[in-house]
């Protein structure tokens, strides 16, 4: 770590200057034909529009993870799947200090109920078609694996 980092690992930080890798989840939820999507409220990604999910609290499996999250994300109630992504996100400040680092497993998930709305580190959430995705400020992670998925199935009602 270096010398100016403060190991944040074991308190309730937000996350920034982590001393190890946090665990994360996201959830890719299509219903008719619509990706359910937020826009982040807070660091890292502020204002970018993503897949909602968060951090993996002690004690809790991913897929209840994915769920409890995207809940207070949005008010959707979901079912988790299987992994369908992983990727690190690591953010560094001006002076090349490790600000964020986490892993970042997104599973399918299956829409179950729920009206829509913003909660918690979600300023906005939206269902979203990929014919609107331009109209976003979609994370380039984010844009890479819905167009992954968007090739790969015809959007008729998916």
């Amino acid at each position: 770590m270096h010398k100016d980092q403060k190991d944040n690992s074991k308190t309730g930080s937000r996350g920034s200057y982590p001393g190890v890798p946090r665990v994360a989840v996201g959830a890719v939820v299509i219903y008719k034909g619509l990706f359910l999507l937020v826009q982040r409220g807070a660091p890292p990604a502020l204002g970018e529009w993503s897949i909602p999910g968060g951090k993996i609290r002690l004690g809790e499996t991913m897929h209840q993870a994915a769920e409890r999250e995207v809940l207070e994300e949005t008010g959707i109630v979901i079912r988790a799947g299987d992994p369908v992504f992983t990727f690190d996100l690591i953010q560094r400040d001006h002076q090349g200090r490790v600000l964020f680092h986490y892993v970042i497993v997104d599973l399918w998930a299956d829409y179950v109920s729920g009206k829509i709305r913003a909660g918690t580190d979600a300023v906005n959430a939206a269902w979203i078609g990929p014919e609107s995705f331009s109209a976003y400020d979609l994370s380039q992670t984010t844009l890479d694996l819905l167009s992954k998925i968007t090739d790969k199935h015809p959007f008729s009602g998916v």
